[in-house]
Protein backbone atom coordinates (compact mmCIF):
# COMPACT_ATOMS: atom_id res chain seq x y z
CA UNK A 1 0.00 0.00 0.00
CA UNK A 2 2.81 2.53 0.43
CA UNK A 3 3.98 1.49 -2.69
CA UNK A 4 0.62 2.17 -4.57
CA UNK A 5 1.09 5.88 -2.95
CA UNK A 6 4.17 6.22 -3.46
CA UNK A 7 3.35 5.27 -7.08
CA UNK A 8 0.36 6.53 -7.88
CA UNK A 9 -1.14 3.55 -9.02
CA UNK A 10 -4.24 3.20 -10.57
CA UNK A 11 -5.68 0.03 -8.96
CA UNK A 12 -4.25 -2.98 -7.17
CA UNK A 13 -5.04 -6.67 -7.35
CA UNK A 14 -4.52 -9.41 -4.91
CA UNK A 15 -4.49 -12.93 -6.19
CA UNK A 16 -4.94 -15.71 -3.51
CA UNK A 17 -3.96 -19.48 -4.16
CA UNK A 18 -4.93 -21.01 -0.66
CA UNK A 19 -7.78 -20.24 1.68
CA UNK A 20 -5.78 -18.43 4.37
CA UNK A 21 -5.58 -15.85 1.14
CA UNK A 22 -9.03 -15.16 1.96
CA UNK A 23 -8.70 -13.77 5.38
CA UNK A 24 -5.65 -11.51 4.28
CA UNK A 25 -7.56 -10.05 1.16
CA UNK A 26 -9.94 -8.57 3.71
CA UNK A 27 -7.44 -7.28 6.06
CA UNK A 28 -6.01 -5.90 3.23
CA UNK A 29 -9.27 -4.04 2.34
CA UNK A 30 -9.76 -2.68 6.05
CA UNK A 31 -6.75 -1.28 5.83
CA UNK A 32 -7.13 0.56 2.41
CA UNK A 33 -10.14 1.93 4.11
CA UNK A 34 -7.91 2.98 7.12
CA UNK A 35 -5.88 4.72 5.09
CA UNK A 36 -8.27 6.59 3.49
CA UNK A 37 -7.25 5.13 -0.22
CA UNK A 38 -9.17 5.39 -3.66
CA UNK A 39 -7.89 3.14 -5.20
CA UNK A 40 -9.78 0.48 -7.00
CA UNK A 41 -9.25 -3.27 -5.79
CA UNK A 42 -9.15 -6.48 -7.88
CA UNK A 43 -9.72 -9.66 -6.34
CA UNK A 44 -8.95 -13.03 -8.17
CA UNK A 45 -7.05 -16.53 -7.51
CA UNK A 46 -8.09 -20.00 -7.17
CA UNK A 47 -9.73 -19.48 -3.96
CA UNK A 48 -11.56 -16.29 -4.41
CA UNK A 49 -15.05 -15.92 -5.39
CA UNK A 50 -18.12 -13.16 -6.36
CA UNK A 51 -19.55 -13.99 -3.40
CA UNK A 52 -16.89 -13.96 -1.01
CA UNK A 53 -16.24 -10.93 -2.57
CA UNK A 54 -19.30 -9.23 -2.29
CA UNK A 55 -19.95 -10.30 1.42
CA UNK A 56 -17.10 -10.66 3.00
CA UNK A 57 -14.09 -8.32 1.33
CA UNK A 58 -16.22 -5.24 -0.49
CA UNK A 59 -18.36 -4.16 2.60
CA UNK A 60 -15.07 -3.00 4.15
CA UNK A 61 -13.95 -0.90 1.44
CA UNK A 62 -15.79 2.13 0.57
CA UNK A 63 -14.08 2.17 -3.16
CA UNK A 64 -14.61 -0.58 -6.27
CA UNK A 65 -13.60 -4.02 -5.18
CA UNK A 66 -13.94 -6.34 -8.54
CA UNK A 67 -13.81 -10.41 -8.20
CA UNK A 68 -12.04 -10.74 -11.82
CA UNK A 69 -12.90 -14.84 -12.03
CA UNK A 70 -10.44 -14.80 -15.43
CA UNK A 71 -7.07 -13.30 -15.79
CA UNK A 72 -8.11 -11.89 -19.57
CA UNK A 73 -10.97 -10.01 -17.94
CA UNK A 74 -8.55 -7.92 -16.10
CA UNK A 75 -8.10 -5.37 -19.11
CA UNK A 76 -11.73 -5.00 -19.75
CA UNK A 77 -12.36 -4.39 -16.28
CA UNK A 78 -9.43 -2.18 -15.61
CA UNK A 79 -10.20 0.06 -18.24
CA UNK A 80 -14.04 0.19 -17.15
CA UNK A 81 -12.20 1.66 -13.92
CA UNK A 82 -10.22 4.54 -15.33
CA UNK A 83 -12.61 5.57 -17.79
CA UNK A 84 -14.65 8.64 -17.33
CA UNK A 85 -17.41 8.00 -19.40
CA UNK A 86 -17.62 4.06 -18.28
CA UNK A 87 -16.23 4.32 -14.69
CA UNK A 88 -19.78 5.55 -13.42
CA UNK A 89 -22.07 3.45 -14.78
CA UNK A 90 -20.01 0.71 -13.90
CA UNK A 91 -19.53 1.47 -10.43
CA UNK A 92 -23.20 1.88 -10.56
CA UNK A 93 -23.92 -2.16 -11.78
CA UNK A 94 -21.39 -3.34 -10.10
CA UNK A 95 -22.59 -1.98 -6.42
CA UNK A 96 -26.42 -3.62 -7.54
CA UNK A 97 -24.97 -6.63 -8.54
CA UNK A 98 -22.72 -7.32 -5.39
CA UNK A 99 -26.02 -6.58 -3.08
CA UNK A 100 -27.95 -9.21 -5.13
CA UNK A 101 -25.56 -11.61 -4.00
CA UNK A 102 -25.25 -10.63 -0.96
CA UNK A 103 -29.10 -10.71 -0.24
CA UNK A 104 -28.87 -14.43 -2.10
CA UNK A 105 -26.35 -15.30 -0.18
CA UNK A 106 -28.09 -14.38 3.26
CA UNK A 107 -31.07 -16.12 1.97
CA UNK A 108 -29.56 -19.20 1.27
CA UNK A 109 -28.15 -19.31 4.71
CA UNK A 110 -30.88 -18.98 6.37
CA UNK A 111 -32.52 -21.74 4.84
CA UNK A 112 -29.62 -23.82 5.59
CA UNK A 113 -30.36 -27.57 4.15
CA UNK A 114 -28.03 -29.17 6.24
CA UNK A 115 -27.90 -32.97 8.17
CA UNK A 116 -27.00 -32.57 11.63
CA UNK A 117 -23.31 -33.92 11.63
CA UNK A 118 -24.45 -37.01 13.90
CA UNK A 119 -27.26 -37.89 11.02
CA UNK A 120 -25.01 -37.56 8.38
CA UNK A 121 -22.88 -40.37 9.84
CA UNK A 122 -25.84 -42.28 10.05
CA UNK A 123 -25.94 -42.07 6.26
CA UNK A 124 -22.07 -42.81 5.32
CA UNK A 125 -21.02 -44.63 2.94
CA UNK A 126 -21.41 -48.86 3.78
CA UNK A 127 -18.69 -50.33 1.69
CA UNK A 128 -17.44 -53.43 3.55
CA UNK A 129 -18.70 -56.50 4.19
CA UNK A 130 -17.55 -59.36 6.41
CA UNK A 131 -15.69 -61.00 4.09
CA UNK A 132 -14.09 -57.91 2.08
CA UNK A 133 -10.58 -58.88 0.20
CA UNK A 134 -7.78 -56.77 1.26
CA UNK A 135 -4.83 -56.91 -0.88
CA UNK A 136 -1.45 -56.80 1.19
CA UNK A 137 0.93 -54.54 -0.62
CA UNK A 138 4.28 -55.79 -1.71
CA UNK A 139 6.04 -53.27 -0.26
CA UNK A 140 5.03 -51.65 3.18
CA UNK A 141 6.90 -48.47 4.60
CA UNK A 142 8.45 -45.74 2.12
CA UNK A 143 9.93 -45.77 -1.23
CA UNK A 144 12.16 -42.74 -1.95
CA UNK A 145 12.70 -42.14 -6.23
CA UNK A 146 16.08 -39.57 -6.63
CA UNK A 147 16.24 -38.12 -10.00
CA UNK A 148 14.02 -39.88 -12.05
CA UNK A 149 14.26 -39.72 -15.80
CA UNK A 150 12.23 -36.56 -17.13
CA UNK A 151 12.16 -38.23 -20.67
CA UNK A 152 9.96 -40.87 -18.79
CA UNK A 153 7.79 -38.53 -16.73
CA UNK A 154 6.86 -36.71 -19.99
CA UNK A 155 5.60 -39.63 -21.56
CA UNK A 156 2.34 -39.05 -19.10
CA UNK A 157 2.00 -35.13 -19.49
CA UNK A 158 -1.77 -34.44 -19.84
CA UNK A 159 -1.70 -31.49 -22.05
CA UNK A 160 -5.12 -30.09 -22.05
CA UNK A 161 -4.78 -27.97 -18.70
CA UNK A 162 -1.29 -26.82 -20.56
CA UNK A 163 -3.57 -25.39 -22.66
CA UNK A 164 -6.08 -23.90 -20.15
CA UNK A 165 -3.54 -22.51 -18.48
CA UNK A 166 -2.53 -19.83 -21.14
CA UNK A 167 -6.13 -19.18 -21.16
CA UNK A 168 -7.45 -21.70 -24.37
CA UNK A 169 -10.38 -23.53 -23.36
CA UNK A 170 -10.16 -26.70 -24.71
CA UNK A 171 -9.23 -30.62 -25.39
CA UNK A 172 -5.83 -32.12 -26.77
CA UNK A 173 -5.65 -32.63 -29.08
CA UNK A 174 -8.52 -31.15 -30.81
CA UNK A 175 -7.47 -27.32 -29.65
CA UNK A 176 -4.94 -28.20 -32.36
CA UNK A 177 -7.36 -27.84 -35.22
CA UNK A 178 -9.71 -25.39 -33.63
CA UNK A 179 -11.25 -22.79 -36.38
CA UNK A 180 -10.48 -20.09 -33.73
CA UNK A 181 -7.80 -21.00 -31.62
CA UNK A 182 -6.39 -23.96 -33.92
CA UNK A 183 -3.37 -21.67 -35.09
CA UNK A 184 -2.34 -20.23 -32.18
CA UNK A 185 -2.50 -23.49 -29.83
CA UNK A 186 -0.05 -25.05 -32.72
CA UNK A 187 2.35 -22.51 -32.13
CA UNK A 188 2.34 -22.38 -28.43
CA UNK A 189 2.37 -26.40 -28.63
CA UNK A 190 5.74 -26.52 -30.37
CA UNK A 191 7.30 -24.03 -28.04
CA UNK A 192 6.41 -25.96 -25.32
CA UNK A 193 7.97 -29.07 -26.94
CA UNK A 194 11.23 -27.14 -28.02
CA UNK A 195 11.75 -26.05 -24.30
CA UNK A 196 10.41 -29.33 -23.01
CA UNK A 197 13.26 -31.01 -25.08
CA UNK A 198 15.56 -28.14 -23.37
CA UNK A 199 14.49 -29.30 -19.78
CA UNK A 200 15.21 -32.77 -20.32
CA UNK A 201 18.28 -32.69 -22.34
CA UNK A 202 20.46 -30.26 -20.41
CA UNK A 203 18.49 -31.29 -16.94
CA UNK A 204 16.98 -28.24 -16.13
CA UNK A 205 15.03 -29.66 -13.13
CA UNK A 206 15.21 -32.57 -10.83
CA UNK A 207 12.18 -35.08 -10.41
CA UNK A 208 12.09 -36.20 -6.61
CA UNK A 209 9.22 -38.77 -5.08
CA UNK A 210 8.50 -40.68 -2.38
CA UNK A 211 5.49 -43.16 -1.98
CA UNK A 212 4.89 -45.06 1.68
CA UNK A 213 2.05 -47.75 2.03
CA UNK A 214 1.02 -48.49 5.51
CA UNK A 215 -1.33 -50.77 7.72
CA UNK A 216 -4.15 -48.70 8.54
CA UNK A 217 -7.89 -48.78 9.48
CA UNK A 218 -11.44 -46.30 9.41
CA UNK A 219 -11.62 -45.29 13.64
CA UNK A 220 -15.37 -43.02 13.10
CA UNK A 221 -14.17 -40.16 10.69
CA UNK A 222 -10.43 -40.42 11.14
CA UNK A 223 -7.79 -42.75 9.66
CA UNK A 224 -5.24 -44.74 11.98
CA UNK A 225 -2.07 -45.37 10.74
CA UNK A 226 0.16 -47.88 12.23
CA UNK A 227 3.90 -49.13 12.43
CA UNK A 228 3.36 -52.60 12.35
CA UNK A 229 1.52 -54.94 9.97
CA UNK A 230 0.33 -56.78 13.22
CA UNK A 231 -4.08 -56.69 13.80
CA UNK A 232 -3.65 -57.64 17.38
CA UNK A 233 -0.85 -54.92 18.15
CA UNK A 234 -1.93 -51.53 16.12
CA UNK A 235 0.50 -49.47 17.72
CA UNK A 236 -0.75 -46.20 16.16
CA UNK A 237 1.76 -43.88 13.93
CA UNK A 238 -0.27 -41.14 13.22
CA UNK A 239 -4.13 -40.04 12.10
CA UNK A 240 -5.14 -38.51 8.92
CA UNK A 241 -8.51 -36.77 10.00
CA UNK A 242 -11.47 -36.70 7.18
CA UNK A 243 -14.71 -34.02 6.52
CA UNK A 244 -17.65 -35.72 6.26
CA UNK A 245 -20.76 -33.89 3.52
CA UNK A 246 -23.47 -32.83 5.35
CA UNK A 247 -25.57 -31.24 2.86
CA UNK A 248 -29.44 -33.12 2.62
CA UNK A 249 -28.74 -35.64 -0.58
CA UNK A 250 -31.47 -37.10 -2.70
CA UNK A 251 -32.62 -40.51 -1.68
CA UNK A 252 -30.16 -43.48 -2.10
CA UNK A 253 -27.35 -40.92 -2.17
CA UNK A 254 -24.79 -40.76 0.69
CA UNK A 255 -22.96 -38.43 2.90
CA UNK A 256 -19.34 -39.43 1.93
CA UNK A 257 -15.90 -39.13 3.79
CA UNK A 258 -12.85 -40.34 2.55
CA UNK A 259 -12.87 -42.41 5.78
CA UNK A 260 -15.21 -44.51 4.15
CA UNK A 261 -13.07 -45.78 1.71
CA UNK A 262 -10.86 -47.68 4.52
CA UNK A 263 -12.03 -50.78 6.72
CA UNK A 264 -13.70 -49.97 10.00
CA UNK A 265 -11.24 -50.87 12.92
CA UNK A 266 -14.31 -52.60 14.48
CA UNK A 267 -13.81 -55.70 12.18
CA UNK A 268 -10.66 -56.51 13.74
CA UNK A 269 -9.05 -56.49 10.39
CA UNK A 270 -6.66 -54.34 8.73
CA UNK A 271 -6.53 -51.86 5.92
CA UNK A 272 -3.75 -50.13 3.72
CA UNK A 273 -2.95 -46.25 3.04
CA UNK A 274 -0.54 -44.88 0.73
CA UNK A 275 0.56 -41.25 0.96
CA UNK A 276 2.64 -39.71 -1.49
CA UNK A 277 5.05 -36.23 -2.11
CA UNK A 278 6.92 -35.21 -5.24
CA UNK A 279 8.12 -32.51 -6.75
CA UNK A 280 9.70 -31.87 -10.31
CA UNK A 281 10.71 -28.43 -9.15
CA UNK A 282 14.24 -28.72 -8.03
CA UNK A 283 16.16 -26.63 -10.07
CA UNK A 284 13.84 -24.10 -11.38
CA UNK A 285 14.72 -21.12 -9.28
CA UNK A 286 17.83 -21.01 -11.70
CA UNK A 287 16.41 -21.00 -14.50
CA UNK A 288 13.86 -18.71 -13.87
CA UNK A 289 16.19 -16.07 -12.33
CA UNK A 290 18.28 -16.62 -15.55
CA UNK A 291 15.03 -15.71 -17.83
CA UNK A 292 14.03 -12.64 -15.41
CA UNK A 293 17.58 -10.96 -15.84
CA UNK A 294 16.85 -11.30 -19.87
CA UNK A 295 13.51 -9.54 -19.28
CA UNK A 296 12.33 -13.15 -20.84
CA UNK A 297 8.53 -12.84 -19.46
CA UNK A 298 7.43 -15.67 -21.85
CA UNK A 299 10.23 -18.16 -21.08
CA UNK A 300 9.86 -17.60 -17.31
CA UNK A 301 5.91 -18.23 -17.97
CA UNK A 302 5.92 -21.41 -20.13
CA UNK A 303 9.28 -22.82 -17.91
CA UNK A 304 6.75 -22.92 -14.84
CA UNK A 305 3.54 -24.16 -16.99
CA UNK A 306 5.62 -26.90 -17.97
CA UNK A 307 7.05 -27.76 -14.46
CA UNK A 308 3.61 -28.07 -12.85
CA UNK A 309 2.73 -30.45 -16.18
CA UNK A 310 5.30 -32.73 -15.45
CA UNK A 311 4.66 -32.91 -11.87
CA UNK A 312 1.03 -33.55 -12.64
CA UNK A 313 2.65 -36.50 -14.72
CA UNK A 314 4.93 -37.78 -12.28
CA UNK A 315 1.90 -37.93 -9.86
CA UNK A 316 0.24 -40.46 -12.32
CA UNK A 317 3.24 -42.40 -13.31
CA UNK A 318 4.02 -42.97 -9.57
CA UNK A 319 0.23 -43.81 -8.89
CA UNK A 320 0.73 -46.72 -11.59
CA UNK A 321 3.54 -47.35 -9.78
CA UNK A 322 1.76 -48.60 -6.73
CA UNK A 323 -1.12 -49.67 -8.24
CA UNK A 324 1.00 -52.20 -10.34
CA UNK A 325 4.40 -52.54 -8.24
CA UNK A 326 4.49 -51.25 -4.77
CA UNK A 327 1.20 -51.78 -3.44
CA UNK A 328 0.36 -54.02 -6.53
CA UNK A 329 -3.26 -54.31 -5.64
CA UNK A 330 -4.54 -53.58 -9.96
CA UNK A 331 -1.02 -55.32 -11.32
CA UNK A 332 -2.22 -56.50 -14.47
CA UNK A 333 -4.18 -53.13 -15.40
CA UNK A 334 -2.95 -52.13 -18.61
CA UNK A 335 -3.60 -48.94 -20.02
CA UNK A 336 -1.94 -46.38 -22.97
CA UNK A 337 -1.01 -43.24 -20.95
CA UNK A 338 -4.11 -41.01 -22.76
CA UNK A 339 -6.41 -43.62 -21.00
CA UNK A 340 -4.41 -43.04 -17.78
CA UNK A 341 -5.92 -39.34 -17.94
CA UNK A 342 -9.35 -40.21 -17.18
CA UNK A 343 -8.18 -42.17 -14.69
CA UNK A 344 -10.25 -45.51 -15.61
CA UNK A 345 -7.82 -47.81 -12.59
CA UNK A 346 -9.29 -48.38 -9.01
CA UNK A 347 -8.30 -46.55 -6.11
CA UNK A 348 -7.91 -42.22 -5.75
CA UNK A 349 -5.37 -40.12 -5.03
CA UNK A 350 -7.17 -37.22 -3.17
CA UNK A 351 -4.75 -34.57 -2.06
CA UNK A 352 -5.28 -32.37 1.18
CA UNK A 353 -6.58 -28.43 0.10
CA UNK A 354 -8.64 -30.16 -2.50
CA UNK A 355 -12.37 -30.27 -2.21
CA UNK A 356 -12.47 -33.61 -0.79
CA UNK A 357 -10.31 -32.80 1.98
CA UNK A 358 -9.92 -28.72 1.85
CA UNK A 359 -7.79 -28.90 4.94
CA UNK A 360 -4.45 -28.02 4.33
CA UNK A 361 -2.94 -28.66 7.35
CA UNK A 362 -2.90 -32.27 7.05
CA UNK A 363 -0.43 -31.74 4.66
CA UNK A 364 1.98 -31.31 8.28
CA UNK A 365 1.11 -35.28 9.16
CA UNK A 366 1.85 -36.57 5.96
CA UNK A 367 5.21 -34.71 5.45
CA UNK A 368 6.09 -36.33 8.54
CA UNK A 369 5.34 -39.54 7.76
CA UNK A 370 6.97 -39.54 4.86
CA UNK A 371 10.13 -37.31 5.60
CA UNK A 372 9.28 -35.48 2.94
CA UNK A 373 11.68 -32.62 3.65
CA UNK A 374 14.86 -34.07 4.66
CA UNK A 375 14.83 -36.92 1.93
CA UNK A 376 13.33 -35.34 -1.36
CA UNK A 377 14.06 -31.36 -1.10
CA UNK A 378 10.09 -30.48 -0.80
CA UNK A 379 8.99 -28.15 2.03
CA UNK A 380 6.23 -26.68 2.95
CA UNK A 381 5.44 -22.64 3.88
CA UNK A 382 3.96 -21.31 7.08
CA UNK A 383 1.08 -21.49 4.61
CA UNK A 384 0.71 -24.88 4.10
CA UNK A 385 1.69 -23.81 0.27
CA UNK A 386 4.31 -26.16 -1.17
CA UNK A 387 7.89 -25.54 -2.47
CA UNK A 388 9.19 -25.31 -5.18
CA UNK A 389 5.76 -25.27 -6.55
CA UNK A 390 5.98 -28.10 -9.05
CA UNK A 391 4.53 -30.45 -6.81
CA UNK A 392 1.45 -32.90 -5.99
CA UNK A 393 0.67 -34.60 -2.17
CA UNK A 394 -2.15 -36.69 -1.23
CA UNK A 395 -2.89 -40.29 -0.16
CA UNK A 396 -3.51 -43.62 -2.24
CA UNK A 397 -7.11 -45.33 -1.47
CA UNK A 398 -7.43 -48.64 -3.08
CA UNK A 399 -10.73 -49.63 -2.76
CA UNK A 400 -12.96 -50.42 -5.83
CA UNK A 401 -15.65 -47.99 -4.86
CA UNK A 402 -13.16 -44.89 -3.70
CA UNK A 403 -14.44 -41.83 -5.58
CA UNK A 404 -13.20 -38.17 -5.80
CA UNK A 405 -16.14 -35.80 -4.16
CA UNK A 406 -16.81 -32.21 -3.03
CA UNK A 407 -17.56 -31.84 0.49
CA UNK A 408 -19.47 -28.89 0.23
CA UNK A 409 -20.31 -26.94 3.11
CA UNK A 410 -20.43 -28.19 6.54
CA UNK A 411 -21.91 -26.93 9.64
CA UNK A 412 -20.56 -25.91 13.80
CA UNK A 413 -21.13 -29.22 15.01
CA UNK A 414 -19.07 -30.98 12.41
CA UNK A 415 -16.10 -28.23 12.79
CA UNK A 416 -16.37 -28.48 16.51
CA UNK A 417 -16.08 -32.12 17.07
CA UNK A 418 -13.27 -32.03 14.18
CA UNK A 419 -11.23 -29.41 16.13
CA UNK A 420 -11.35 -31.05 19.27
CA UNK A 421 -10.44 -34.87 17.21
CA UNK A 422 -7.19 -32.55 16.13
CA UNK A 423 -6.61 -30.98 19.19
CA UNK A 424 -6.93 -27.16 17.77
CA UNK A 425 -9.18 -24.68 18.70
CA UNK A 426 -12.28 -23.61 16.84
CA UNK A 427 -11.03 -20.52 15.46
CA UNK A 428 -7.85 -22.40 14.27
CA UNK A 429 -9.54 -25.05 11.77
CA UNK A 430 -11.62 -22.54 10.88
CA UNK A 431 -9.25 -20.21 9.32
CA UNK A 432 -8.24 -23.20 6.84
CA UNK A 433 -12.62 -24.59 6.07
CA UNK A 434 -13.65 -21.06 5.73
CA UNK A 435 -15.01 -21.06 2.35
CA UNK A 436 -16.94 -24.63 3.21
CA UNK A 437 -18.63 -23.24 6.37
CA UNK A 438 -22.32 -22.65 5.86
CA UNK A 439 -22.39 -20.10 8.89
CA UNK A 440 -19.35 -18.10 7.98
Amino acid sequence: METAIRENVDVIGLSGLITPSLDEMVHVAKEMQRLKLNIPLLIGGATTSKVHTAVKISPNYSFPVVHVNDASRSVPVVSNLLSKDLRKPFIEELDAEYERVREYNKAARSEKQMLSYQDAIKNKELLFEENTEIIVPAKLGNTYFDDYSLAEIAEYIDWTPFFISWEMKGTYPKILNDPERGSEATKLFAEAQAMLKKIIDEKWLTANAVVGIYPANAVGDDIEIYKTDNADERELLCKFFTLRQQSIKASGMKNTALSDFILPKTQNKLDYVGAFALTTGIGIDKKIEEFEKDHDDYSSIMLKALADRLAEAFAELMHLKVRKEIWAYSKDENYSTQELVHEPYPGIRPAPGYPSQPDHTEKVTLFNLLDVTNKIGLELTESMAMFPTAAVSGLYLAHPQSHYFALGKIDRDQVSSYAIRKGLTLSEVEKWLGPNLIYN
